[in-house]
């Protein structure tokens, strides 16, 4: 006999679906026949496949110890260490990632992309275990391309991860971003609307001023803040997130982000030396019109990165 007690990661969700995750090698036909004859039990008790667990229930097992054993292996311990945090509580991470550093692991950078670090940094705080975690992992809850800077959120508890996934989605965050263009946008504020159509075979976006079949709509808000006649700064609001969306969009009226090689300049890029993006995502702003749960104490808040790194380039770039 062995007992788990559930904690509050846990809590919330169907007896099935923990057993599912705590048990990966488990037939589930055999889990449902363990619920069935009370070789599983909850308090005590016999307990059906679809309770949903609360924080303190006990679990009571009469099943064979290997679906126990697990090898640990811990994938996360080969990430790198570095982590630039802007801010931390309980609940949430703020990181600013810095360019070249890829947010989710894939087959040519799965040994340190930037959840692996959270994941170790967490692991070594004390603040993660995944032996008594057995159903939820911290996450990542936004992404920004490989070749972008910026702020990224990690919500360490299964709770923020809930909340701040629904406040992304109904666009309670407010995420402001730093680019270099070419040439001096006009006016030097403007809230933009056009239609965004992405090319999944070559993973590159067109962008229209008027509305079509399969597009969908986008806006974005810019303001210049260092003005050029060569290579202008704005702050690049987004009212809306779609894939390449502030690139795509800026270049289509005319003023492409420096160091962009799909939608830019290739001959100002060369002759500024710049082969990514100039474009950071500098700076967050919680504006919760909902309960926030566990991340109310953020609403009204920002947060913002110390350094741009490129905006150092641009300003040599001035200079010559």
């Amino acid at each position: 006999m062995r007992q788990i007690t559930i904690n509050k990661n846990d809590a919330g969700q169907r007896l099935d679906k923990y057993l599912s995750k705590r048990f990966k090698t488990m037939p589930k036909s055999l889990m449902y026949r363990y619920l069935r004859t009370k070789y599983i039990k909850r308090n005590g008790k016999k307990a059906s496949p679809e309770v949903f667990l609360s924080e303190g229930d006990i679990l009571t097992f009469y099943i064979k110890d290997e679906f126990f054993e697990e090898q640990k292996s811990y994938d996360f311990l080969k990430a790198g260490k570095e982590l630039d945090i802007v801010y931390e509580d309980d609940n949430i991470l703020l990181i600013d990632k810095k360019v070249g550093v890829i947010c989710h692991q894939d087959n040519r950078y799965d040994a340190d992309a930037l959840n692996l670090r959270v994941l170790r940094y967490l692991y070594e705080k004390g603040e993660y275990d995944p032996d008594a975690d057995k159903s939820f992992t911290p996450a990542l809850c936004n992404r920004i391309d490989r070749n972008t800077g910026g702020i990224v959120i990690a919500a360490k508890n299964a709770e923020a991860l809930r909340v701040m996934n629904q406040k992304i989605r109904d666009n309670e965050l407010q995420k402001y971003y730093l680019c270099a263009v070419k040439g001096c946008p006009k006016p030097p504020h403007a809230i933009l609307t056009a239609y965004h159509y992405k090319d999944e075979k070559t993973n590159t976006v067109r962008i229209t001023d008027k509305e079509r079949e399969g597009y969908k709509k986008i806006i974005t808000e810019y303001t210049v803040i260092r003005p050029s006649a060569d290579i202008s700064v704005c702050e690049v609001l987004l009212h809306t997130g779609r894939t390449h969306q502030i690139r795509a969009h800026m270049a289509h009226i005319g003023h492409p982000l420096l160091g962009d090689e799909k939608y830019g300049d290739r001959k100002l890029n060369a002759r500024v030396r710049m082969r990514r993006q100039a474009l950071y995502s500098y700076k967050l702003r919680f504006d919760f019109s909902t309960p926030a749960g566990c991340l109310e104490s953020l609403n009204g808040k920002s947060f913002e990165v110390k350094k741009v790194a490129f905006l150092d380039k641009i300003g040599q770039i001035a200079k010559t």
